[in-house]
């Protein structure tokens, strides 16, 4: 994630343009005189914003999203580390004392999620309760903790949020860490797992037939995943961004806390004015598609900018329908939530990017979801909720 603080005025053409009649903001909103599809009112009006600092939020997809931690008072406590394959950053404005502890607590949070959660290590200890199936299995706190969170999750959701999707993860080739940072990823049917041809050529969507109904024993440190195994993918890092915020309380006047995307920005930020977190455009380029202005809101974007990749001649990603058990096809590249709950927020940009492009509106206004989406054909879009978070969009990006 990068940022910028600058000043800009924007006159409003119309209900859908506006055009910089200032200088370029440092590639937020383009060039000087460009005009911009934009969702802002007042036509003929003068638009000034300060964004102070505007931290650009990338897909939770990308395991190299990260922030450049510019701007602040000298004093600012930043720190940047590897954990679940993706860059985490950590921002502590006006520390305080305990500050320096806080964040070694909230690193070790990162370490031990990692450790417990990791579907690449066989031995890690989601796998073992994965091989173990009906049978209880004991396991680290975290992951009886992860596995409690991603039932309520699928619970929420109505199953549009569901683990059980390891298997055609394998059968895509995706059963280790694929290169997506280093260009276009072509898997064969050979690497693939035996399955991967039959499941690409089905004729008939296989769907699911049973609920899923796992167990959790707190008082045990036990869980039992069932027949088929589970992925925390989709919950893990969201639910790490929590309980590290829940660790940094306390630490500073108003903490950040990034990995790979999925964001948390607690109190008012630098400037007391809010966090602003400019979305990124899913079909790429510098300039973001969205500023949110955020004050203890997590946001996450679920997006197949990255995670994409061939098996023989088919395209495929990693955001599975599991009504079909395969690569969703929601007529959507990437879905923004911004919510109270850094796991919340990963769980319903997933949700609701497999839940489609026509039904996507009237999920999210359903259960109050602040939402922003693009769609495959460049047009943005946001729910009722999410209008409250935005300080300017484009309306389209294609």
């Amino acid at each position: 994630m990068d940022q910028v603080d600058e000043v800009v005025v924007i006159r409003v053409v119309d209900e859908h343009f506006v055009e910089v009649v200032d200088k370029d903001l440092l590639g937020l909103v383009g060039k000087a005189g460009r005009e911009h599809p934009c969702s802002t009112t007042d036509p003929g009006q003068d638009w000034s914003i300060r964004i102070a600092p505007v931290i650009t939020q990338s897909a939770t997809d990308d395991p190299h999203a990260s922030t450049e931690m510019r701007g602040g008072g000298p004093d600012d406590l930043r720190i940047g580390f590897r954990a679940m394959a993706s860059d985490v950053n950590i921002w502590i404005v006006e520390p305080g004392p305990l500050a320096a502890t806080k964040l070694d607590e909230a690193r070790g949070v990162f370490e031990r999620v990692e450790s417990a959660c990791t579907r690449f290590d066989p031995d890690s200890p989601l796998m073992q309760a994965n091989r173990a199936g009906r049978h209880w299995h004991a396991v680290p706190r975290e992951l009886v903790d992860a596995v409690a969170a991603t039932v309520e999750a699928y619970r929420v959701t109505d199953g549009l949020f569901d683990p059980r999707v390891l298997d055609v993860l394998h059968a895509y080739g995706y059963g280790t860490s694929l290169a997506f940072e280093s260009g276009p990823v072509h898997v064969s049917a050979d690497v693939a797992h035996r399955d991967s041809t039959r499941e690409l050529t089905r004729k008939s969507p296989r769907k699911w037939k049973r609920a899923w109904k796992p167990g959790v024993d707190r008082h045990r440190s036990a869980i039992r995943i069932g027949r088929n195994p589970i992925d925390l993918g989709g919950i893990g890092k969201g639910l790490a961004v929590r309980w590290a915020a829940e660790a940094l309380h306390g630490a500073g006047r108003a903490v950040l806390v990034e990995a790979g995307g999925d964001c948390y920005a607690q109190g008012r930020g630098i400037d007391d004015q809010g966090w602003a977190i400019a979305v990124e455009n899913p079909f790429g380029g510098t300039d973001p598609i969205a500023v949110l202005k955020l004050s203890d809101r997590a946001v996450a974007t679920s997006s197949t900018r990255l995670r994409k990749w061939t098996v023989g001649d088919r395209e495929v990603h990693h955001l599975i329908d599991p009504r079909t058990q395969r690569a969703a096809d929601s007529e959507l590249v990437a879905v923004t939530v911004v919510d109270a709950d850094p796991a919340a927020a990963e769980v319903w940009s997933k949700a609701l990017f497999v839940a489609g492009r026509a039904a996507l509106r009237a999920s999210a206004d359903s259960h109050g979801l602040a939402a922003l989406w693009v769609d495959a054909d460049g047009r943005v879009a946001t729910s009722k909720a999410m209008k409250r978070h935005v300080v300017w969009e484009i309306t389209d990006v294609r």
